[in-house]
């Protein structure tokens, strides 16, 4: 079967293509910017050795993608589908960061939008890791109408498990209520 987890999405705005080897330096030069993750649990991302974990972590997720924003042709950030779980019929969208020029530019809800309107051919339960303090991602999860479940430890791939709050959107809820996107 086809990798479901990692297609090549794409809308007037953005588009998403599968992470690769390649991708290294092209995303590293939007990740090196120590302002990207000033927010988020591993602060020291930008850092060449440890974002090198980070997107070694991605290659292995099998769900990782390149954000390019169609307007200007630059890469924006990434984002992943990660965690499917087929007993529950759940997966997990996250890992997301874009480049500063980005912020603000209404970029990620549109991401999210077309990452839900695909996955939910196939399972029936978003969730989303969020760092406890990340109040912009929190902030972007409760616009985009995804209901806060608690507080979880995460274990990252080769970094220390932090404190996160954890997200669900349902198929149902997503489909049905036009608020949400």
């Amino acid at each position: 079967m086809e990798n479901f987890l990692q297609p090549t999405l794409e809308n007037e705005e953005v588009k998403l293509v599968p992470l690769q080897e390649i991708d290294f330096e092209m995303l590293y030069e939007v990740a090196s910017d120590p302002k990207v993750w000033e927010m988020h649990p591993n602060k020291n991302r930008y850092e060449r050795e440890v974002f090198k974990n980070f997107f070694e972590g991605a290659i292995l997720s099998g769900g990782a993608f390149l954000i390019f924003d169609k307007t200007s042709g630059e890469v924006a950030g990434s984002t992943r589908f990660y965690d499917f779980d087929e007993a529950e019929n759940s997966i997990f969208i996250g890992y997301t960061f874009y480049g500063t020029k980005f912020w603000g530019s209404k970029i990620n809800p549109k991401v999210k939008k077309l990452m839900l309107d695909y996955i939910f051919k196939y399972v029936r339960l978003v969730k989303f890791h969020v760092g406890a303090e990340n109040w912009r991602s929190r902030t972007a999860m409760e616009r985009l109408g995804a209901e806060l479940k608690g507080e979880i430890v995460v274990a990252y791939h080769g970094e220390p498990d932090r404190k996160n709050v954890e997200y669900w959107i349902s198929k149902e809820d997503w489909l049905t209520k036009p608020n949400l996107h």
